[in-house]
């Protein structure tokens, strides 16, 4: 659970991680890793290129996948990079948001109110919907970030058509005058600022400075990762 008393906000991870070896990936949802000497195939929980961390040889840490039905024996959910623990789970990131929602770690987003999540609005979905008595509501959409360079953390490693579409949508929504808010939590504990890719996805730059303009509010959160748990960190200066 959330820890409000020290103003923590975590996740634990499961107790049964085994480390592993990463091979290649043999496309964007399954990898090929060695496990005490025998190749397994494991699956890759981001869509994300991670050509720095899920590379051959990398050091991973994956888990057993117990649900009946799961065809992939392992997930991945931790790199080793320079010594540095990062995790890849994509969707780590909107639980952890979530979390923070229901405990007060983001009092400025959480008063108190219904956090609905996967809102609808236009041709899609939000992660959030928040709303509060006498207050307009807010969408919030949660972005995770594995990629820092010189300690700036970049978004997207990969172009993302659906990430500028959501920020179009931030800002029609902004204007209709509800509350706008773009979460990029960063799974990792070295970046000391946010900075949209724009060598990689030009068109999510320009997206995001506009909605930015439009008046959706732009966030950065850190994370320290470890073998146990992952921790929503403060929020990093932003650099549109």
């Amino acid at each position: 659970m959330g820890d409000t008393a020290n103003h923590t906000c975590r996740i634990s991870l499961p107790g049964d991680l085994r480390e592993a070896e990463f091979v290649f990936r043999r496309n964007r949802f399954v990898g090929e890793i060695r496990l005490d000497g025998i190749s397994e195939l494991a699956h890759v929980p981001s869509s994300g290129r991670m050509a720095e961390l899920l590379c051959p040889g990398a050091r991973i840490f994956v888990a057993p996948q117990h649900r009946p039905g799961t065809k992939l024996k392992y997930r991945i959910l931790l790199a080793e990079h320079r010594d540095l623990l990062v995790s890849v789970d994509s969707l780590l990131p909107n639980r952890l948001i979530h979390r923070a929602l229901l405990n007060g770690f983001l009092p400025d987003l959480s008063a108190g109110g219904v956090v609905k999540r996967e809102a609808a609005y236009g041709r899609g979905r939000f992660d959030f919907y928040l709303q509060e008595t006498g207050r307009a509501g807010c969408y919030l959409e949660v972005k995770s970030v594995t990629l820092v360079e010189g300690g700036v953390a970049l978004f997207p490693d990969a172009p993302s058509e659906r990430g500028a579409r959501h920020l179009e949508e931030l800002a029609a929504a902004r204007l209709e005058g509800y509350g706008a808010v773009v979460v990029f939590v960063i799974q990792r504990a070295d970046a000391l600022c946010f900075s949209p890719h724009r060598d990689r996805d030009p068109r999510f730059g320009e997206e995001l400075s506009r909605a930015a303009q439009a008046g959706v509010e732009v966030l950065a959160l850190g994370c320290r990762v470890s073998l146990g748990e992952v921790t929503l960190g403060d929020p990093l200066p932003v650099r549109l």
